[in-house]
């Protein structure tokens, strides 16, 4: 079940005993706790009826007793369990479990990790209660993702303004969250999201981004692609080279990936990478600039550079240096 199904029924009034979250991606299991602990009771009723537990200091005695007592002057009383992959003995929970008091909503936040799907604890969740299995979001998926957050607030955003938020963050959901809100505020009575407003507002450059860097290199424009990486030397914090060489690495490993498709236009094109019709022009332009040998050559300096990035057969070049002696051996 996911975490907007688990929300979705408890705004229906409908609970079960337990809730068990798992796994790595924390914003999911963050956004159940938080309307756990704020929305499931009303704040009268918080005051009897609210218990929060930390794994690093529960002692499971005290969590079970507590899921044991009875609400007080409401329907149901809530029991959250916080960070419970530092606490000690939790298999012992399994005699609670097994037996669960219908009054509890019982909520375990377990980050990072997953409960062993043999064990005798993850068979009596899967009886008892509902467990959310998070996993890492692809890359590939945060444009959508994104896109959907950005729909739900009433908003539009342009294809290339979704990029540019997307490729500046990268993978992380909470702060993409925080700033499709910031957004969301600042935009006023407009509904489409521009990239002035991704510059204005979230301080990426327009013109001078990762995004922009990739389409100099795919276009073999070399004096844009210096420009960009002399504005990154003078503003490190804006694109670091270890943001931009693995992007690069995505962008031309999907154009190699073109030479493997007989006569492919941009319909066949974007299914067979999984890539916005929008931007698939971009790699098919890349490709024709580019034949096989000389996309494989970027690939392997690509591997060649990210190596000397981190001081592998590197003397103490700068990045800036590294990036401006890269491009031209690309594009020559």
């Amino acid at each position: 079940m996911s975490a907007e199904k688990i929300i979705g029924e408890w705004k229906k009034g409908s609970f079960k005993p337990i809730y068990w979250l798992e796994g790595e991606e924390s914003f999911f299991i963050d956004q159940v706790i938080e309307y756990a602990e704020h929305k499931i009771l009303t704040e009268a009723e918080s005051g009897f009826n609210l218990t929060v537990f930390y794994g690093k200091d529960a002692d499971w005695a005290a969590v079970v007793n507590a899921c044991r007592r009875y609400p007080m002057f409401a329907e149901r009383q809530v029991v959250l369990l916080k960070e419970a992959q530092q606490m000690r003995d939790i298999e012992k929970l399994e005699g609670y479990i097994e037996n669960p008091l219908p009054s509890t909503v019982f909520v375990v936040s377990y980050k990072e990790k997953k409960v062993d799907g043999r064990s005798k604890l993850s068979k009596l969740l899967k009886q008892k209660g509902e467990m959310l299995t998070t996993k890492k979001m692809y890359d590939s998926q945060l444009p959508a993702w994104a896109g959907d957050m950005i729909n739900r607030h009433g908003l539009t955003i342009t294809q290339k303004a979704l990029m540019l938020l997307v490729d500046h963050i990268g993978n992380d959901l909470s702060r993409i969250q925080n700033e499709i809100e910031k957004l969301a505020v600042n935009l006023g009575k407009r509904k489409e999201i521009t990239e002035d407003d991704i510059e204005n507002y979230i301080g990426v450059s327009k013109e001078f981004n990762v995004f922009e860097l990739q389409a100099a290199i795919a276009q073999k424009n070399l004096s844009k692609a210096i420009r960009i990486i002399q504005y990154f030397e003078a503003n490190p914090k804006a694109a670091p080279i270890q943001m931009i060489l693995p992007a690069l690495y995505n962008f031309f490993s999907k154009v190699f990936m073109l030479f493997s498709i007989p006569n492919p236009d941009e319909k066949s094109a974007a299914t067979a990478l999984g890539v916005n019709p929008y931007f698939v022009k971009d790699y098919l332009g890349a490709a024709r600039k580019y034949d096989y040998e000389g996309v494989e050559k970027i690939l392997l300096l690509l591997h060649q550079y990210n190596l000397r990035s981190v001081g592998v057969h590197d003397g103490g070049s700068s990045d800036a240096g590294l990036m401006k002696e890269m491009a031209v051996k690309m594009m020559v």
